[in-house]
């Protein structure tokens, strides 16, 4: 009778089981990016993606020191929380900037940028974005540019 009792209990309790929930974790490193739009060493880690419910996705991304990362736009706002270390982040025609943790940076649609580590830290941040269309990527940032804004900032 005991038996059947705790049966009896441990069914209900099966039923709201924790295997339901999708859960990524943010002390992931995640994978390591090809070498396509970048100079260096970096990973993505693929937080959340956008869907027809949840309008906007997060990318832990982690970029090791003197990396660099290609001009490009978003089709929406990108939102830069900066979570540890130092990088550098520029607007097409206008001044590169240091950031550095705790900065939180509004990039605006349509808006050719680039972001990524400085000469002398990792840098790593989360980007939130909306949308489902692709980053588009349009020149290259040399080294000899990214160079420049690292001797311009220190």
């Amino acid at each position: 009778m005991k038996i059947i009792q705790l049966i009896l209990f441990c069914i209900p309790i099966l039923g709201f089981s924790q295997t339901d929930y999708q859960i990524t974790s943010y002390q992931d490193q995640g994978n390591r990016a090809p070498n396509t739009h970048y100079i260096g060493a970096a990973w993505l880690n693929n937080l959340l993606r956008s869907d027809q419910e949840l309008p906007y996705g997060i990318t832990k991304a982690t970029f090791r020191a003197n990396s660099t990362l290609d001009w490009h736009y978003h089709s929406s706002v990108q939102v830069l929380i900066v979570v540890a270390g130092e990088g550098y982040y520029q607007e097409k025609g206008k001044e590169a900037i240091r950031m550095k943790t705790g900065d939180v940076i509004r990039c605006e649609k349509n808006t050719e940028h680039w972001h990524a580590s400085s000469k002398e830290q990792d840098v790593t941040y989360l980007a939130l974005y909306g949308g489902t269309q692709p980053t588009t990527w349009t020149d290259v940032l040399t080294q000899e540019e990214y160079d420049q804004v690292a001797t311009a900032l220190k």
